[in-house]
């Protein structure tokens, strides 16, 4: 762990996993090497945290390597007890990497426990099988099965734990980093767009009255048209930079978000339907929160929009939007059935100029990580390529803002 967070803790996530892998090996390997031996032929160490370790935060493709070093070691090393322990370590691996997809949706102490609870589990298996093949069993056993248990249990427990902390610092500093990045745009936005717009719609007036001009040619015309076309992308990327602004004392409302999600998903529906998009729509809160009301419609239609977007190419499917509370805390669950995204495009998302789009600028997503920074919410994203994403909205509840 230390030679992860020190030289590796930077790299890109596909990169970590393989050392994380490498390095879980090394420490595997280690164990078997230098065991506890008992008088009685069998051999006993602490290869299975490692093992579990891998299996329940990585899975099947993550664990196999392992159980491939586990077991070349092990019969390296030879003696009484080596085809058990391959038996044992196949069912390890067939049985602990189940657990996986619910392990990573727990929470931080969730995780912590449930790990500690498997290792002990393994490890207690391990001393039935072993007891089975001592047949007598005598005070050394017993000794070595306390010990065991308390080991495993223990050294496990505060394996998680720093785990999860260094999980926990890794999102802090992104969160931080993010945050720093769009106040700073938000800052750029409000102080240059104003400035730039009002040239914009004047230089549009006086071309859209030239265009009705009867002395200029259809060439001219051609010409005329195409800046003004310009122009009005160059007006929608302004608007775009003007929704980072700090919200608007006008424009702060407090509710359950109701009217803004019912408003949002009529707006969206004309072009859902266009490319056979069906929405399923589903309301349940009764917890408010301050915001401004035009940010978040904004957030919301972009969330909307690109769903849609990513079906077109399938084309088609459902378009899923889901409102719930939980904890004080209101959820928005966005999901859809489009073509899905890899780690990578999600761990880029919300950077000013990336987008998976070819047309796309990245200021789409760019506002909706500012939108709900601002009410101080966090955003989570689960995707896979080919199956579709879903974007959950975590909104903390806020007291009223007093005028």
């Amino acid at each position: 762990m230390v030679i992860f967070l020190i030289f590796f803790e930077n790299r890109p996530h596909s990169y970590n996993r393989k050392i994380l892998v490498v390095l879980s090996a090394v420490t595997m390997s280690l164990c078997i090497v230098m065991p506890i031996r008992l008088e009685s032929g069998f051999i006993f160490d602490l290869r299975y945290i490692p093992f579990i370790i891998v299996a329940l935060y990585g899975g099947y493709k993550s664990v196999l390597p392992l159980y491939v070093v586990l077991n070349i070691f092990r019969f390296y090393v030879g003696g009484v007890g080596t085809i058990h322990s391959f038996l044992f370590s196949t069912a390890a691996l067939i049985l602990i990497p189940l657990c996986n997809k619910k392990f990573v949706k727990l929470d931080s102490k969730g995780r912590i426990i449930g790990a500690t609870v498997i290792s002990m589990l393994t490890m207690g298996c391990y001393l039935i099988i072993l007891s089975s093949l001592l047949g007598q069993l005598d005070s050394q056993f017993w000794v070595l099965a306390v010990n065991a248990l308390t080991t495993h249990g223990g050294l496990m427990s505060i394996i998680v734990i720093l785990i999860e902390k260094i999980i926990t610092n890794i999102k802090n500093r992104d969160r931080i980093i993010q945050s720093e990045r769009l106040n700073v745009v938000s800052e750029l936005a409000a102080s240059v767009s104003h400035e730039i717009r009002n040239p914009l719609t004047v230089t549009s007036g006086f071309l859209q009255l030239l265009n009705k001009s009867k002395t200029i040619t259809e060439q001219e015309k051609g010409f005329i048209e195409l800046s003004l076309l310009e122009l009005k992308r160059a007006e929608k990327i302004v608007s775009d930079y003007l929704s980072f602004a700090k919200p608007q004392s006008e424009n702060m409302v407090y509710s359950n978000m109701s009217e803004e999600l019912e408003y949002t998903k009529n707006i969206i529906m004309p072009y859902a339907s266009i490319h056979k998009v069906e929405v399923d729509f589903y309301f349940n809160n009764t917890l408010n929160t301050s915001y401004d009301r035009n940010q978040i419609q904004q957030c919301l239609i972009n969330l909307y929009k690109n769903g849609i977007e990513a079906m077109i190419e399938t084309g088609g499917g459902t378009l899923t939007i889901e409102i719930t509370e939980k904890k004080q805390q209101i959820m928005i669950r966005i999901k859809d059935t489009g073509v899905g995204m890899t780690k990578d495009e999600i761990s880029r998302l919300g950077k000013p100029y990336y987008s998976t789009k070819e047309e796309g600028t990245g200021l789409g997503m760019l506002m909706v990580y500012s939108t709900i920074n601002k009410v101080r919410g966090n955003i989570e994203v689960h995707s896979e390529k080919g199956k579709g994403t879903t974007f959950l909205l975590t909104i903390p509840t806020t007291a009223p803002i007093k005028s």
